[in-house]
Parts: structure tokens; sequence; C-alpha cells
């Protein structure tokens, strides 16, 4: 079997020996190897719109072969098969994803249910032998990523986040530049997401019993017994689902937003871990019945620059030129801004660096299509894919300590040794509370 060796920095050899500390191996690089004219059998667990995305996105791939669709809401489940028929595949439907992963047909799985189910689901689909495409973020708590790093190397399976700007040529010429040494020396970086929504934005609809095709207790699963609020399972034509702004279930913007900001960072120096992330949020504006922030500023201390996160809902006014949202990491020399319309270099006065702009290039802007080809690519070599889990979980963390200090009221300091923080009042966000009978074991 032929072994890649890896680079790792010190961050990731530290990450890694928590792992190794659980008496967990870290090679990923075994198992059988598929032909090149092997077809992949994937299911599809949760199928709302990102998972209909993603089962077309596998179907544009050459090698996968879509078999099963799996969700606990039927009407999603009936738009799923009826798309699967639409593009060539005719799939099992199944309502409960636990036949998915009882199903030994079934090589590798896609998790795009809400936030709180990633890790679980992930977790029992290496234990049963599957390869793992999992949404982002990759987990809602701290303790759940360093099980998922560790289930992936215990089981050797091939696990890739939902991270998929890294597959993106705009994100990788930004990478690229960072890593050339062209910005010259890098203290600081700067996120931002920024729209206006109408003042009472979703609603306050009130709790009610939930819909007859729906199964709303598997819906919860793992998470606290509520009532159901159609805001909570936050279906709805014309929009993303509303789940991701309730505590029990996701982390609001900084999580579902902030990854896909934050993660540019990693990917361009190495996939570090801060030292330390203060953060302040709260609901200032919108008057819906949503519990995450509207509005949020958070600062991560990394070992050699610091970084910047900023969320508002109430005024759109791009920054460096950009509207909606992007990434700039700022050198002495000059400036990469980035998102998914492009890679602009900006110079310094004074500086040698020539200008450059990455744009309106139709190849450089495909995401989803190139990170599934990078699955399947590393489910035949048994290769880390380019979103492996450790890095997913790596930038999901990040975020994750931001709502941690934003909640508790306090400075977090990571200790990466413990994969914990150093403040007690923080630490009881970091654990996963799940309800019975769920266990989360790896």
């Amino acid at each position: 079997m032929k072994h890649t060796k890896q680079h790792h920095s010190r961050d990731r050899r530290s990450f890694l020996s928590t792992a190794a500390a659980a008496g967990l191996t870290t090679n990923l690089f075994t198992g059988p190897v598929r032909g090149a004219n092997d077809r992949v059998t994937v299911a599809f667990i949760g199928m709302g719109q990102m998972g209909r995305g993603n089962l077309e996105y596998a179907s544009r791939v050459p090698g996968f072969q879509p078999v099963a669709v799996c969700d606990v809401y039927k009407p999603h489940l009936e738009m799923a098969k009826a798309l699967a028929k639409k593009l060539g595949h005719d799939v099992k439907a199944v309502h409960d994803f636990r036949e998915i992963i009882a199903d030994k047909s079934v090589d590798a799985v896609c998790i795009s249910t809400p936030d709180h189910w990633h890790a679980y689901m992930a977790i029992e689909a290496c234990k049963a032998g599957k390869d793992v495409f999992v949404e982002k973020p990759a987990c809602v708590y701290v303790e759940e990523g360093l099980l998922m790093v560790q289930a992936a190397r215990k089981y050797k399976r091939v696990v890739q986040g939902g991270t998929m700007q890294r597959s993106g040529g705009y994100f990788q010429k930004a990478a690229e530049l960072v890593k050339s040494g062209a910005l010259g020396e890098i203290t600081f970086c700067h996120t931002w997401q920024a729209g206006l929504e109408r003042k009472e934005r979703y609603g306050n609809p009130p709790d009610e019993p939930p819909p007859p095709d729906l199964d709303w207790e598997l819906w919860l699963g793992p998470a606290p017994k509520r009532p159901f609020n159609r805001n909570r399972f936050g279906v709805a034509p014309k929009r993303w689902s509303t789940f991701r702004y309730f505590w029990d279930y996701a982390g609001g913007a900084m999580t579902d937003w902030g990854i896909h900001l934050i993660d540019p960072i990693h990917q361009a120096f190495g996939d570090p871990m801060p030292k330390a992330v203060t953060a302040m949020g709260s609901k200032f504006y919108v008057t819906d019945n949503c519990e995450t922030p509207d509005t949020m500023l958070a600062t991560f201390f990394y070992p050699k620059f610091l970084a910047s996160y900023e969320s508002r809902t109430c005024n759109p006014m791009p920054l460096l030129g950009q509207w909606g949202h992007g990434t700039a990491i700022h050198g002495t020399e000059a400036t990469v801004v980035v998102n998914r319309g492009g890679c602009w270099l900006i110079p310094n006065r004074g500086s040698q660096v020539e200008p450059a702009v990455w744009e309106k290039d139709s190849k450089m802007a495909q995401l989803n299509v190139p990170h599934w080809e990078n699955f399947l690519a590393c489910i035949r070599s048994r290769e880390k894919p380019i979103s492996d889990i450790e890095n997913c979980v790596r930038s999901s963390v990040t975020c994750i300590l931001a709502n941690v200090s934003m909640r508790a009221g306090v400075r977090v300091d990571w200790d990466e040794q413990r994969w914990t923080v150093k403040q007690s009042e923080a630490k009881p966000y970091l654990k996963a509370r799940y309800r019975s009978p769920w266990k989360l074991e790896v």
C-alpha cells in the first residue's frame, strides 16, 4: 500500500497527539484501493436544499452511483426521489438514517442534515466502514469534532468536510499568494458578512403540533426535547432553513457563514488554531424568535497574526469593494481579497507587487463539483481529501469558540494539547449533551 508523507504544523501535530493519546492511529492511508472504473455507491441523508444540491453535484461526477436518499420529512424525500429519477438514478427512499448505516451495499454517505446530527451520523458511518461527505460546520460542540477525527482515523475512512471553497480556483489562488510570500509579512486578516434583513425577519410563529408528514422526534434526535416550531424546523419556500439560528441545533451566522470566511485563512496558513478568541454579539435589530445574534464581532489571536470576523444584518455597506461577504489577508507588501466572485491582489502604496485580478473565470469559480471529484479520487487512492475532516473540524471549532466566548462572556484561551479552553465558565459550552438514548461513541 502506498503511503503519502504528510507535513503538519506544530498545531496540527498537537491536535493529532490528542487522538494518539486516546490510543488511535493517525494513518489514513490503509484499506482497499478502488480501481478507476469501480462505481462508488453513495446514499444521501438529509434532503433539504443542500442535500438535493449535493445529489446533483455527485451525479455530475462519473464514478459515483447514487443508490438511496433519506429524510424524516416526507415532502423532502419525495422531492429527492424525483430529482434522482430526473438525473437518471433509481434510488431507494428511506425514512430512518440507521437503515442507510446498516446497508452494506452503500460505500459512502453524504450528510446534509441540520448541524446537530453531523457528528453522530458521521461517526456511525465510519464505524460501519463507509466513507463520508459531511456538511459544514462539522459539529456543534468542540468535543464532537475531536471524536469525529478519532473515528475517521480509527476506522481508516476518507471523510470530506463540506468546506468546498478549498476546491475553488479563487481560494486556491489566494492561498498560493500567501504561501509564495507575495504579500510580505502578515499580521492581520479580516472577514465579514453584511446584509439588510427585514426587522421582523422570520416572524414569531407559535409552538404547535408537528405536521403529519414529519417525524419530529427523529428530527430532534440527540437535541433537547422541544415542541415543534416552524422556525426551529425552519423549512420554508425560497430560503435556507432557519434551524441554524437556534443554539440546540447550530451556531448561527458564525458557524453557518463564518466558517466559509475563516476557512480560507486556515487554508492559506496550513490550518492553525487560534491561541485565544474573544467575541461579543446580540440581537439588536431583528425581532423574530430566533436565538443567535444578528450583529457580532469576534477577534482570533493566532500564533503569528490576528483575525477578525464581523456579521451585520441591518446594513449592507460593502467592504474593500465587495458586497455581501469576503476574506482579506493583509501584508506589508499587499492585500489579497477573496470570495466566490473572485480573487484580488491589491499592492500597498510604494510596493513593487503588481496588482492582479482573477474573476469571471467559470473554471476557477467552480466549487462543489470539484469538491466531489476530489472526494471520489481520495476514496480510490485512500489519501486525505482537500477538506479532510481534521481541517474542517479545526475551522468549525474556531468558529464555535467565538460563540463560546460570546455566550460565556469571557475571553477563551485555547489549550491545543487538551483540546479545551482554560476558562472554567466556558467549558460547559464545549461538551456534547445528547438526549437519551443517543450516545456519541467512537
